[in-house]
């Protein structure tokens, strides 16, 4: 992956979002993202020897589309910003799988998270109920040192402000319970070093997600 012409053209991207540039430039967007498509197929084979959810990966099914869907958003830009991937795929049959996603953006960071990100609502009681009934595993999950030390522990961005009902404060973990997503996420700054092997430290960090995936496998089912 040629790196510094993918930020380059996200950066242009960014100041000139709109149709005619993109066409413009169309033929650099074709070769960046056949290599993002190669590093990511580079990724998800490092993540393969850790996540057995990885057999049968198909790369064309884990790679997200650079074209915004516009139709109900206040943002009409045509375009995203970021190269990004979902593995093992951007939809799965299964809502109670955990995914493992990265993207590069126009400010040269690095995003990497895992976990279910907006639940549907059986998976997401399923999940609470788990928090509840199992309190002592959950503690356990939160004082994991490699999720800590890799992520910071779980991620509390759009927790509900009063708990749902059926739940009540005086019990273990209620601020938790509150969550919408159950992810971990963290990000590395590219702009002064690239690492020589990007998709490794990718997967050794996801790897370091493994524990709430395993939880979350359990905690949904």
């Amino acid at each position: 992956m040629h790196f510094p012409a993918l930020f380059q053209f996200l950066e242009g991207l960014a100041e000139n979002n709109v149709r005619p540039w993109f066409l413009h430039n169309k033929p650099q967007y074709d070769i960046l993202n056949e290599e993002f498509q190669i590093f990511t197929g580079e990724v998800a084979g490092e993540v393969a020897k850790f996540v057995p959810e990885m057999a049968g990966f198909e790369v064309k099914k884990a790679v997200y589309r650079i074209y915004r869907d516009v139709r109900f958003a206040k943002d009409k830009t045509p375009y995203k910003t970021h190269f990004g991937a979902c593995l093992p795929a951007r939809k799965t049959a299964d809502p109670a799988q955990p995914i493992y996603y990265f993207h590069f953006d126009q400010k040269r960071t690095l995003l990497i998270a895992a976990g279910i990100y907006m639940p549907d609502d059986v998976v997401l009681k399923k999940i609470r109920n788990h928090i509840a009934t199992e309190p002592k595993v959950f503690s356990k999950l939160l004082k994991n040192k490699a999720l800590n030390e890799t992520f910071g522990g779980l991620s509390t961005d759009g927790r509900m402000v009063r708990l749902p009902k059926g739940f009540t404060t005086d019990l273990p973990h209620s601020d938790f319970i509150k969550n919408r997503h159950f992810i971990c996420e963290t990000t590395v700054d590219l702009s002064k070093r690239i690492p020589k092997d990007l998709s490794k430290e990718i997967a050794k960090t996801f790897k370091a997600a493994l524990p709430l995936c395993d939880w979350l496998r359990q905690a949904a089912r």
